[in-house]
């Protein structure tokens, strides 16, 4: 039996769904969906059915999961024992958009400064697969959001606030700023679907008047982008325009209906990683955010 046919079976159980499924496994959705056919011909019987948007396991499938998974996740830990001599100096990392783009390449030159033997390899994720990939012991820690297994530990260490991001020379950063005056402009909305980017959105369904929301992207970068080329304004973590705010190219704005509006990043990691790596990539992480003073009293490490 094929165990990249299992491997695909498992994931799309997981994730119920077929795109999601082959992001995760870093195939097309051609590949998952033949590796699927491909079982349920072995196995003489269908696996999952369509409801809506998302593939559930009918009985059958249902009845075969536990087995497929077995097989699955004995299989990698019989690879990661074969591997545990080779990788006593590598530390895997999973990790979110926000933070793998825009400050794990602030905290690797002081990895490499602190910890010169030890190479480190990033694999950027969802948050929900950064956590699947820590409580399976794919990745050695992880940095992800809204995160709630209870087999894992979290520490907060980034929480970015959502603000208005303007090109240089807006009208907006010499004026006052209010919601209603956003109906005036070119809004690129950044939607990735958290509780956070909902209520940004909520924002804009209570105006009087509805801003005009040209561009609707799935990249940060891209809302970025089109910011820096003054075809609109929109709302970004100001984590990601760190660069930008520093050098003037971007301005950012306080909204009051957003005031305490901000992504929310938590370190995940096994009760079995070591301490000493902890404790030192979060000294890291405050000084690649800059040493700004801890806001929270439990928290050893915050972007603010």
């Amino acid at each position: 039996m094929n165990i990249e046919n299992l491997e695909a079976f498992v994931f799309v159980n997981h994730f119920g769904s077929i795109n999601k499924a082959s992001k995760a496994l870093f195939l097309s959705q051609p590949s998952v969906t033949s590796r699927i056919k491909s079982l349920e011909r072995e196995l003489d019987t269908a696996l999952f059915v369509r409801t809506g948007k998302k593939l559930i396991l009918n009985d059958k499938g249902a009845e075969f999961l536990p087995y497929a998974e077995n097989i699955v996740n004995t299989l990698k830990k019989g690879r990661g024992r074969l591997e545990d001599g080779k990788s006593e100096n590598q530390l895997v990392i999973g990790s979110s958009g926000l933070i793998s783009f825009y400050l794990i390449p602030r905290i690797l030159p002081l990895i490499k400064q602190q910890l010169p033997d030890l190479n480190v390899k990033v694999i950027t994720a969802p948050s929900e697969e950064v956590s699947r990939l820590v409580s399976s012991g794919e990745v050695d820690l992880g940095f992800a959001s809204n995160v709630s297994d209870p087999k894992l530990n979290s520490i907060r260490v980034v929480e970015s606030p959502i603000r208005l991001i303007v090109p240089e020379g807006h009208e907006f950063v010499r004026g006052k700023v209010d919601t209603e005056k956003l109906a005036e402009n070119t809004i690129v909305f950044f939607a990735c679907g958290s509780l956070d980017w909902t209520m940004v959105h909520n924002l804009f369904l209570n105006l009087k008047e509805q801003p005009d929301i040209k561009y609707e992207v799935d990249s940060m970068e891209s809302a970025k982008g089109i910011i820096l080329n003054k075809a609109a304004i929109g709302f970004l973590p100001e984590l990601s325009v760190h660069w930008e705010l520093a050098d003037g190219s971007l301005h950012a704005l306080d909204i009051p209906d957003l005031a305490n509006v901000s992504l929310k990043t938590d370190m995940i990691y096994r009760s079995d990683m070591k301490l000493s790596y902890i404790n030192e990539l979060l000294g890291m992480i405050t000084e690649a955010a800059g040493g700004r003073p801890n806001m929270k009293p439990h928290i050893e490490v915050l972007y603010k």
